[in-house]
């Protein structure tokens, strides 16, 4: 079966060039770094603590700052793998200095085995549930045991996963333990063939944090040329239909930031907001547009915000995270489209924490809120209450993981 996969990884593989080449004809930045996605790299000096944590992209990285930090100050050796670019960036940021960050390989059988010997963790963490037959196969030959944490396993990817079960049922069957986010998450996977399955709560409540400034934000503000007289709203993850949606939506007289949800739709954020002022451009001209083009700087320009829009909820997508603005206390407003997030959101609705709208009644209600500070005020006090009464995952993701470590 898994010659017959590799193989058909193979047969794929073209057509996964070709998008790629389309993509950068279109734009797209070119993918790096293909030696370490076919396992090659340099190998790590031996260790009998060493955990690795798989984090696919900026989301999950940011997820497990807190989870890393606790392992490590047990004594664990902690590497970070991570499959995109923009993911790699973010992890290096944060974790660079301290523990090992490397490219997380494609699900080939050599590539696996390549990787997993300049490895050799004694333990492996999946963040959010990503499973890949060979990966799975070789790490359960090597005696390596596998987690998940902050599983989570939504309707669209669940539908895809139900779909092939017949393959993937050995696949899930092979997770020693696996921690999910809520009740309907555990029971997908449950179906799947996952055993050991815990209900241990989300970390990214974890990750919000409940400051009243940021330090960054100021040096931010005066680089961009952001006037902090003149209200600012800041729309974090966008995409290019929501760009236009917000340029018609701000009033005039206010200030927007946005930081688009992909590097290859910053020239076309520049274009849209025309004149503008973008973070790493040094030219400065008078506007009210900004544009936020780098990684790690979103925590800042959330600070400096009057009001937050979700991005990703406007357009035909899934959503984004809105915990970390609420935990600011920035009043929020998020579209209907979240579902990557619905536990999250939910949870903020029944706590009256967050601002939810379609796309015709953006301009209303960011209109509304500009005019009624208290009403922005109650909003950012009672998103807080919500964040507060929810933390507590991280401690119980450790506990997990150091009992999945015991003999």
């Amino acid at each position: 079966m898994y010659l017959f996969l590799d193989l058909l990884y193979l047969i794929v593989l073209p057509f996964f060039a070709l998008a790629s080449i389309a993509g950068r004809v279109q734009g797209h930045q070119a993918r790096r770094c293909w030696k370490a996605r076919v396992g090659v790299g340099d190998t790590l000096p031996q260790a009998s603590n060493r955990i690795l944590i798989h984090a696919v992209s900026v989301g999950e990285v940011n997820a497990v700052r807190g989870l890393v930090e606790n392992l490590a100050s047990k004594g664990h050796q902690i590497v970070i793998s991570v499959t995109t670019d923009t993911g790699i960036a973010r992890a290096d940021e944060l974790f660079g200095q301290d523990h090992d960050v490397v490219r997380y390989p494609l699900d080939f059988s050599w590539s696996v085995k390549t990787f997993l010997k300049r490895m050799e963790p004694s333990l492996i963490v999946l963040v959010e549930l990503e499973v890949w037959p060979n990966m799975l196969r070789i790490a359960d030959q090597k005696g390596i045991p596998v987690v998940v944490v902050n599983g989570r396993l939504s309707n669209r990817s669940y539908k895809k996963y139900k779909a092939v079960s017949f393959l993937l049922r050995s696949t899930f069957g092979r997770l020693n333990s696996v921690g999910m986010q809520n009740t309907t998450y555990a029971q997908r996977v449950q179906s799947l063939g996952g055993r050991n399955v815990d209900v241990l709560g989300t970390m990214k409540w974890d990750n919000a944090i409940i400051p009243d400034s940021v330090d960054a934000a100021d040096q931010l503000a005066q680089d961009l040329g952001i006037d902090r007289s003149v209200p600012l709203i800041v729309a974090g993850s966008t995409t290019p239909e929501e760009h236009a949606l917000l340029h018609a939506a701000v009033p005039r007289g206010v200030q927007l930031l946005v930081a688009p949800r992909r590097p290859e739709w910053f020239d076309q954020a520049e274009k849209t907001f025309s004149p503008c002022n973008r973070r790493t451009r040094d030219a400065r001209v008078d506007t009210c547009f900004f544009v936020l083009d780098t990684i790690g700087e979103l925590t800042a320009a959330y600070a400096l915000a009057d009001l937050v829009v979700i991005g990703r909820s406007f357009a035909p997508m899934h959503g984004s995270d809105p915990t970390e603005p609420i935990g600011l206390g920035k009043p929020t407003i998020i579209g209907p489209n979240v579902g990557d997030f619905e536990d999250i959101v939910c949870a903020f609705l029944e706590g009256d924490g967050i601002i939810q709208c379609t796309k015709e009644e953006l301009t209303q209600q960011i209109a509304s809120l500009l005019e009624d500070p208290q009403r922005c005020s109650d909003l950012g006090v009672r998103g807080r209450k919500v964040i507060s009464t929810h933390q507590g995952a991280t401690a119980r993701y450790t506990a997990f993981i150091e009992k999945a470590l015991s003999p």
